[in-house]
């Protein structure tokens, strides 16, 4: 079993991103990564694409999600 792991940003296109891109890959099937916002532009900062593909990570497939898409799926460990 996975863990999962939310990851709450402001912004949603940047640092959460690029935390999911790593935990992700780093992490292998241990986790499940997950960013959120409230809001959300749906789209990932050309910047943050860059620096993850600079070092060998690729996140052009992310884009940003509301909690709305979560709801009920993530829960707290008992």
């Amino acid at each position: 079993m996975a863990y999962r792991v939310l990851i709450l940003c402001t912004g949603n296109s940047v640092r959460s991103q690029m935390a999911e891109g790593l935990l992700r890959q780093l992490g292998g099937r241990a986790f499940e990564g997950h960013q959120r916002r409230k809001q959300t532009d749906g789209y990932v900062s050309e910047l943050a694409s860059e620096a993850m593909r600079a070092i060998g990570f690729d996140i052009s497939a992310h884009r940003s999600k509301s909690v709305s898409e979560f709801e009920g799926r993530l829960r707290q460990p008992s």
